[in-house]
């Protein structure tokens, strides 16, 4: 790698073989605990994410957010998956003068940056999803790792928030959230947040580090872990949509869903600190493990 936090480039291909061999060889897979990797990717190819893998999110998409998105801001380099957000202005292509869509509003792009996602190519239903990540944390920026089903709307597709970064209640934040269907077209959530500053005065450079999300997923359980600590445990008997939602009576958690990972700006990140833009979210692996 080109900093000092990780192992250098060899050293991590050496690992992902390793880990490669493990799987195949044990049969209780390659964690103690019965699981077995089934998909990963590990970025080691310089360029544009695997197509095979991966597709992107385009232009203004959701939450009157800053950015548009587009593929040029996605790009992997030494092993790691990087989402730029970056100062960039030009015309918005979709502006029309008196639209009501937010994103038509908009005469002028000022901030470009990147969503990759796994729709129709890696979806999954249950299993251990690991991300290996480091966020920037500069004020205004919206990292997420999350997932979401393809059957219904949303919210009734179901979401999960591996992990988000923004400013919750005006304090930044770490979250970890489900959510599904609620009653008269609402979304229902569990969400757990913790303060950034919690992190940050155990170690002062944790910003500056890489850090594991994980989901365990089962017909009975959503748990998601940060550095092996629980954020949030949610029974599945929850989750169930609401009577006059979309898939009414419907659990979206018993089918598959895809991944998403995005630097989102502004919006529920808060004001955008102008100064520390470029922003830069690298992802070191993705991995994906099952049970037998």
């Amino acid at each position: 790698m080109s900093h000092s936090l990780l192992p250098g480039r060899g050293c991590k291909h050496l690992a992902t073989a390793l880990l490669l061999s493990i799987a195949t060889a044990c049969p209780a897979g390659a964690q103690n605990d019965g699981y077995k990797l089934v998909w990963h990717d590990e970025f080691d190819t310089d360029g544009a994410p695997d197509p095979q893998s991966w597709s992107y999110e385009e232009g203004f998409v959701r939450n009157r957010e800053w950015q548009w998105y587009q593929p040029e801001n996605a790009y992997c380099r030494d092993g790691l998956l990087i989402l730029t957000a970056r100062n960039e202005k030009r015309p918005n292509p979709t502006y029309k003068p008196g639209s009501k869509h937010w994103g038509e509003q908009r005469k002028d792009i000022e901030c470009t940056s990147a969503c990759v996602i796994t729709k129709g190519k890696r979806e999954f239903l249950y299993g251990r999803f690991e991300v290996r990540a480091r966020i920037p944390a500069a004020r205004g920026s919206w990292p997420a790792i999350w997932l979401k089903g393809s059957k219904y709307s949303w919210p009734s597709c179901g979401e999960v928030d591996m992990m988000e970064f923004y400013e919750y209640g005006g304090v930044r934040s770490i979250l970890a959230n489900v959510c599904w269907g609620g009653a008269k077209g609402s979304s229902a959530w569990n969400t757990q947040t913790r303060p950034f500053t919690q992190f940050t005065a155990k170690d002062s450079l944790w910003a500056t580090q890489f850090h594991v999300w994980r989901m365990d997923w089962d017909k009975d359980y959503i748990r998601l872990y940060l550095d092996n600590e629980l954020l949030n445990e949610t029974p599945l008997t929850r989750t169930v949509n609401a009577t006059d939602a979309a898939g009414a009576g419907d659990n979206p958690f018993h089918t598959p869903m895809f991944l998403l990972l995005n630097l989102a700006m502004g919006s529920s990140g808060g004001k955008v600190d102008a100064n520390a833009m470029p922003m830069h979210y690298e992802i070191d692996y993705v991995r994906v493990y099952q049970k037998k």
